[in-house]
């Protein structure tokens, strides 16, 4: 891949920062659209921590996420001091916890989580493990279904937890409108701001570590766990370690969706998350960070762009056609087409032992050889 001149990356960081100024202008829907964007992304990216660099089929990841965000709501809600009378009587109106405690403590708990879930996976592989994670899952979207009713209130059970407070930054109530100068900046493009920072660094960490030694590792695992422990490699801790730094991901996306929302129930935390989730990271390309974010933001946005496909089409039928099954039903064959046509994902990982493609002006291009080139194995040292 041609890595991109200045001029490409100073339009592309330009193009970023001005999106929402020009999408709020024809209302918040699109501006909140992309800020889901954005949190899906930062899911995705975490999951490829853990099916794309250590091939683990996690089908539980959505815990995570819900972990996070049940954090951040408890923390940052008046609901623990109106049910446990010792809390209320110190913080009557809530504990109102500040960001920079609750979003690593997210992170740290949503980590030992995803190592307490790996540990007794760590001889499972494929189905089985996919199974496991999957009840994983489920276990906690009942637990938090489940811990709102006699004797102790917790979650609150299906009836969720709200009102919860806005992030504050810098001094800055990403909950209300902020004017600077003639330019009135809402809340849903503050959050934006925030939720790209955010991306901007989880991309950067997912690289570091795909590139470290540990990344190295985890991929000699996904390839072949038999032939990386008989090199040497401590697979139980790596992988361990995989699902912990999986998990971090999932607990700050999910403190993110806490503070967004203003809301947190059972409902946003179901299987189809999960299964949505690892459909990003396999429709864009399995342990690729480019392909995984091309996927998170494809398929993200075909679910508001089929809005306008499904309401003709149901007009069109007088109305046999339900678009709430339309829609599902698009994407799912969208998806089908695509993999059918490229199996290893719309922007795939290069294949082991390839060389950068050649620019057009290449002397092997003008002598007619082939734009890639094995590289020749390294003689021992």
């Amino acid at each position: 891949m041609i890595p991109p001149s200045k001029t490409a990356r100073a339009a592309g960081i330009a193009a970023l920062l001005l999106l929402p100024l020009l999408l709020q202008a024809g209302g918040t829907h699109w501006v909140r659209s992309v800020d889901t964007c954005l949190l899906y992304l930062m899911l995705a990216l975490g999951m490829n921590v853990v099916v794309g660099c250590a091939g683990l089929l996690d089908l539980g990841y959505v815990a995570f996420y819900a972990i996070g965000a049940y954090l951040f709501a408890l923390l940052n809600s008046p609901h623990l001091s109106e049910n446990f009378a010792a809390i209320g009587a110190v913080f009557p109106t809530g504990l109102h916890t500040p960001w920079w405690l609750v979003i690593p403590l997210a992170a740290v708990l949503a980590a030992v989580l995803g190592m307490v879930l790996g540990a007794p996976t760590l001889k499972l592989r494929g189905d089985y493990l996919a199974i496991v994670t999957l009840g994983f899952g489920e276990v906690v979207r009942i637990l938090i279904n489940n811990l709102g009713g006699a004797p102790v209130n917790i979650t609150n059970g299906a009836q969720g937890v709200g009102p919860i407070d806005p992030m504050h930054l810098l001094g800055v109530d990403l909950g209300q409108p902020l004017a600077i100068g003639g330019l009135h900046l809402a809340p849903v493009t503050l959050y934006y701001y925030l939720f790209l920072a955010l991306t901007v660094a989880t991309v950067v960490v997912c690289h570091r570590l795909e590139r470290s030694r540990i990344g190295r590792a985890w991929m000699a695992i996904r390839d072949d766990e038999v032939a990386a422990e008989a090199m040497g490699l401590d697979t139980r801790r790596l992988k361990l370690l995989a699902f912990g730094i999986g998990a971090s991901f999932g607990g700050v996306a999910g403190a993110m969706f806490a503070a967004f929302q203003g809301f947190v129930s059972p409902e946003a935390f179901s299987l189809q998350e999960s299964t949505f989730i690892v459909a990003m990271v396999v429709f864009g390309g399995l342990g690729h960070i480019p392909g995984v974010v091309l996927g998170a933001v494809l398929l993200t946005a075909l679910p508001e762009v089929l809005r306008y496909v499904a309401g003709p089409l149901q007009s069109m039928t007088d109305g046999r056609l339900d678009a709430g099954m339309l829609r599902p039903l698009l994407i799912a064959l969208t998806m089908i087409g695509t993999m059918l046509l490229r199996p290893r994902g719309l922007w795939p990982a290069p294949e082991h032992g390839a060389a950068p493609r050649r620019p057009a002006g290449h002397p092997r291009q003008r002598a007619g050889l082939p734009a890639y080139r094995l590289q020749p194995p390294r003689s021992p040292q």
